[in-house]
This record gives C-alpha cells, sequence and structure tokens, in this order.
C-alpha cells in the first residue's frame, strides 16, 4: 500500500506548477474563472434532465417541478463572474501587447485560436455522433434534444469571443453605459409590449456590463472596497425588487415552459443580480490570493483553468454518456431517466455527480490536447497575457 501510495504521489507536481507561476500573477484571477467553469457545469448537471418517454428522449429540469428550488440557481449561474474576469485578462493582455508592440490581429488570432479549436473539435465529433444515431434509428427529436444539449452552451462563447474582439473599443467604456441599455430594452418590451426580438440586444448589452467592469478592474480600479459593496448591496437590492415587484423570474436560468426566462436573452434582473456577484467576487479577492498562497490549492486552481474549454465543452457530453449508457445497460434509472419532480429525484441525482464527473475526465484526457494545441501558454503564464512562455509548458 505504501509503494502505491509513493507512485501516485502528486507533490512534485503541485511543487512545479507553484514554482514555475510568475511571483507577480493574480492568483485570484483564475480562481474566479474556475469557480465559474464549476458554476457552469454543475449547474446544467443539476437543473437539466432527460427523460425517456416511450423510447423517446426529451430534456426537463427540476425547477419546472419544484420552483422553490430557484435559489439553487443563484449559486450555480456565474456567467458574469466570467465576464467579469474576461474583461479583466482581455484589456490587461490588449494593452500588455501594445506595450510589447503586437499587432491587434495577432492579438486577436492568439485568443481566438484557443477558443475555438476546441469548439470545432466538439462541433465535428457530435456532427458524426447525431449522423450514426439517426442511421441506427434514433429518433429525430431525441437526437435534436441531445445534439442541443452540447451545442446550446456555445453561444456563450460566441458572446464571450464578439466582446474579445471589441476589447480595444470598449476596454474604456463605462458599464453603465450598457446597464442603460438593459434597462431601456426591458422597459419598451415588457413594460410597453414592445417586439419581443429586442431583447436580443441584451445578449450583448447585458453580458457588457461585467466585462467593461472587469476592463476597468485592469485599470486599476475596483480596488477600493466600497466599490464592492455598493455593487454587492446594489445588485442585490436591485435583483429583489425587480423579482418581487416587478415579475421578473426568480430563478436566474431558463425554465421550461416559463413565461419569461432571465437568460433567453439577458432581463435586466439577471445583469443586476451579476453585478451583486462581481461585487462578492471583488470582496473576496483578498481572502482568494491568500489562501491561493497554498501550493496544492493554486495547483488545483490552475490545472482546471488549462483545461477550462474542454470542460466548458465536453461536461454536457459526459452526462449524455452515462445517461445512456445507463439505460442501455439497465433501463430507466432515479436520477438519470425520471421526471425530476422531487426530493428523491434531487437526492439520486447528486448521487450521480461524481460519475459525470469521472467521464468529465477521460473526454479531458482525450479532447484537452486540442485546447493546448498551438496556445504557447498555459495557466501559469501571467494572468491578462496570452504570451508565449515555453518555460511552463513543462508544468
Amino acid at each position: 500500500m505504501g509503494d502505491l501510495v509513493r507512485r501516485i504521489d502528486v507533490r512534485p507536481l503541485v511543487r512545479r506548477i507553484d514554482e514555475a507561476t510568475p511571483r507577480d500573477r493574480d492568483r485570484a484571477v483564475d480562481a474566479l474563472r474556475a469557480f465559474a467553469i464549476l458554476g457552469v457545469v454543475c449547474g446544467h448537471w443539476l437543473v437539466t434532465a432527460l427523460v425517456t418517454d416511450s423510447g423517446t428522449v426529451r430534456g426537463a429540469s427540476p425547477l419546472q417541478h419544484m420552483p422553490r428550488l430557484a435559489p439553487v440557481s443563484w449559486v450555480f449561474q456565474t456567467l458574469a463572474l466570467f465576464f467579469l474576469v474576461g474583461g479583466q485578462v482581455g484589456a490587461q493582455g490588449y494593452a500588455s501587447a501594445r506595450a510589447r508592440g503586437e499587432s491587434y490581429g495577432f492579438w486577436l488570432r492568439v485568443r481566438m485560436g484557443r477558443l475555438f479549436r476546441p469548439v470545432a473539435v466538439v462541433t465535428a465529433v457530435w456532427a458524426v455522433a447525431a449522423g450514426v444515431m439517426l442511421a441506427s434509428g434514433v429518433d429525430e427529436g431525441s437526437v435534436r434534444v441531445l445534439a442541443g444539449l452540447v451545442w446550446s452552451p456555445l453561444w456563450f462563447l460566441l458572446v464571450f469571443a464578439a466582446l474579445t474582439a471589441a476589447t480595444p473599443l470598449v476596454a474604456r467604456l463605462h458599464p453603465l453605459w450598457p446597464l442603460a441599455v438593459v434597462l431601456y430594452v426591458d422597459l419598451f418590451r415588457l413594460g410597453f409590449d414592445g417586439p419581443a426580438g429586442l431583447g436580443w440586444i441584451n445578449v450583448a448589452a447585458g453580458w457588457l456590463v461585467p466585462y467593461c467592469l472587469g476592463a476597468a478592474w485592469a485599470r486599476g480600479g475596483l480596488r477600493d472596497r466600497r466599490t464592492g459593496w455598493v455593487l454587492l448591496t446594489g445588485g442585490a437590492a436591485a435583483t429583489a425588487g425587480l423579482v418581487l415587484l416587478a415579475g421578473y423570474p426568480a430563478s436566474m436560468v431558463g425554465v421550461p415552459g416559463g413565461a419569461l426566462s432571465n437568460l433567453d436573452p439577458p432581463t435586466l434582473a439577471a445583469v443586476t443580480f451579476g453585478l451583486a456577484q462581481c461585487g462578492a467576487a471583488l470582496l473576496l479577492l483578498g481572502r482568494l490570493r491568500r489562501v491561493l498562497t497554498r501550493p496544492a490549492v493554486w495547483a488545483a486552481v490552475a490545472l482546471l483553468n488549462l483545461s477550462a474549454m474542454t470542460v466548458f465543452l465536453w461536461h454536457q457530453t459526459a452526462m449524455i454518456v452515462v445517461t445512456s449508457t445507463a439505460l442501455f445497460l439497465n433501463g430507466p434509472l432515479a436520477g438519470l431517466h425520471t421526471v425530476p419532480d422531487g426530493p428523491g429525484w434531487v437526492f439520486a441525482r447528486l448521487a450521480w455527480l461524481p460519475v459525470f464527473a469521472l467521464v468529465l475526465l477521460v473526454c479531458q484526457a482525450a479532447f484537452g490536447a486540442y485546447e493546448q494545441r498551438g496556445a504557447g501558454s498555459s495557466t501559469v503564464v501571467r494572468s491578462g497575457s496570452p504570451a508565449r512562455a515555453p518555460e511552463s509548458r513543462r508544468v
């Protein structure tokens, strides 16, 4: 047993990661990104159910049957944090690229390469998988549901890519301007029965709010704790008012059959909720930095960031593989194929999460190389700089 423990000793890896990390790197930025990715993954795994009905697969959500679970969405809807970090890293990285004399085109190619290379892989794999399922007799509706779970989150990456490309234009934009756009769009489309299509303006304007906050952070702003408290308390109060008095949904994710979704497209409530999240994140920066001085904690965060895109792109596939395999081998099982209409489903689903995570690790081992290929950097490269750092590749 002692030989086995020595064989799997991870301390050398932990030490190498810690030693390869530049001393001036803000590890809290990586921790926020890791938390945001884990929030999305766990949120999807907890609120997405694949129900089998007479040989057909359909999507369902426990929030549809148990609306009292809406507060769960407040924990796992973490997209604002991702855009906050994206704005910080994007603005800082572009400023660093300019200082090195690199062109906008080169800077953008480096950033987009790591973003879309793994997207092309998951798209190709699922195009083939969908074709195979249809050819083998799986009904078109089931294939559409399964493929939709994998491809629908890609909208988030398209928005993130667009904002990243616009960094030179929006890096100094005050967040109040896109917030005002969201306010007026919601007021017109919801308060005065305007065209529903206007809501799609909020896809850009809504996520531009935390992105601009991140850019302000990169410029040295948001350092005062009072700013964090204003964002947290103001955002929380505004969200509570919108939910309790203005009829916005309490859930911060979409619920099948709901009259209004806070995410599709983003509403004012989703944006104010994001402001509260950003404020909480800023207030926790000092504590995060202290915790991340521990090499083991930092190594876990760094490794997750190294595969962040792979984890995001393949987490739904991991759930689908477990669900499909269990159905084929054993028939319908609680927490996987049953209607999510009670506490029993919730506890059963929690028990399946480690299995999802194990299959996700297999996906990461199989497809993670596409995220790193040609990137020329790793998570221990300077925060906000996509510059090549060959020495850090040894981690």
